[in-house]
């Protein structure tokens, strides 16, 4: 799959069109809503959608009227009031304390939607979303604390995000689309293909570099760097490695996003461009595995079990490559017993763990 070509659908869902289907949806449509608007909107397109656990929060924020109506966006609107005050932050403070005004903020929880294209692995469009709600955060200022400077009134930190009341709420849930234009609706297959191209035009960019430089032994001794390292241009992105070895496991008879969702990158830092993506499993154990000097064995009947709760074969290791479920030493173990015929796994998913423990990844 390191060769992975692009074969995108002649026509993948479009920002602004998914942006319109969000908009048509009421407040509060839940997840089989989304995906019915979604399907409804792209023919061709069969969506499923689901929702991450986790909470964001906004630095969009509006003042509010004492009768809840939007009065401005809060940051040009207190940079103008301080500005009449002369920048004087405490003067300004002790107008506002005295007020009615409040402001309003923005919360959500990390959405996404799903649309297979295709039989493999990668095949599919992710759509990435946030279900938010807007609601009352309280005083435009903290009452009982003067601020020490500008980004203390533009940045109200004092606000507990825990007191949230449902009489508070203003508007939503609401569906938003995230992420820029490149990463907000992805095929993931023409995704992995630029991660692969990226990657390779950035070392192919060092060739010459590469070639000169030598790496220096304790006795002094010169080793070209490539005679140490003769794959550095073969190198293989991780986020090319996970779908490879999801093809080439058991995990190869399930969809991988009814397990995992993608959180994707792509931009521009000091003129490199920067692509990638973070998983994020759906499906989680109700306990983390360590080694814990356990032996082999022990351990295999623990990721067994992994493979149960999470109703995926071979679910541990994309787990382990995850980081926070499984951790990394109980691969080790395991495809050191595989290489000491100590315990056996389907030949396809050794292969794929022995891979790892000669060249690991993780996310």
């Amino acid at each position: 799959m390191a060769d992975i070509s692009e074969n995108a659908p002649a026509r993948l869902p479009d920002r602004l069109s998914v942006e319109n289907a969000l908009a048509a949806l009421p407040p509060g449509a839940d997840e089989a809503a989304l995906a019915a608007a979604l399907t409804k909107r792209f023919p061709g397109f069969s969506f499923s959608a689901t929702s991450i656990d986790d909470v964001y929060w906004r630095d969009v924020r509006s003042v509010l009227a004492p009768d809840g109506s939007r009065v401005a966006e809060l940051r040009p609107w207190m940079t103008e009031a301080l500005a009449k005050c002369g920048g004087d932050v405490k003067a300004l403070w002790t107008r506002l304390r005295d007020s009615d005004l409040q402001i309003s903020e923005w919360h959500g929880n990390s959405a996404f939607a799903f649309a297979p294209t295709g039989p493999g692995a990668a095949d599919y469009v992710q759509i990435s979303l946030g279900r938010e709600v807007e609601w009352r955060a309280g005083a435009i200022v903290d009452p009982t604390s003067p601020p020490w400077s500008e980004d203390d009134l533009l940045d109200p930190a004092w606000i507990k995000h825990g007191e949230m009341a449902d009489e508070n709420m203003l508007a939503g849930p609401l569906y938003r689309l995230l992420g820029r234009a490149s990463s907000g609706v992805v095929h993931v297959r023409s995704f992995l293909a630029r991660c692969a191209r990226i990657e390779r035009d950035k070392r192919e960019a060092r060739r010459a570099e590469m070639q000169r430089r030598v790496l220096v032994s304790s006795d002094g001794r010169e080793t070209p760097f490539l005679e140490l390292q003769p794959n550095w241009f073969d190198f293989v992105p991780r986020e090319v490695r996970f779908f490879q070895d999801w093809e080439e496991s058991s995990a190869r008879t399930q969809r991988v996003y009814e397990h995992w969702a993608l959180d994707i990158n792509d931009y521009e830092h000091h003129g490199q461009r920067e692509i990638g993506f973070i998983t994020r499993p759906l499906r989680r154990p109700a306990a983390t595995l360590a080694a814990d000097n356990s032996s082999v064995h022990i351990l295999m009947d623990r990721i067994e079990a992994i493979d149960r709760e999470v109703g995926l074969p071979f679910g541990w290791f994309f787990l382990m490559t995850h980081g926070n479920w499984v951790e990394p030493e109980v691969g080790a173990i395991i495809a050191d017993g595989l290489r000491e015929a100590r315990v056996r796994l389907p030949d396809h998913d050794a292969t794929v763990l022995l891979r790892w423990a000669d060249q690991r990844y993780g996310f």
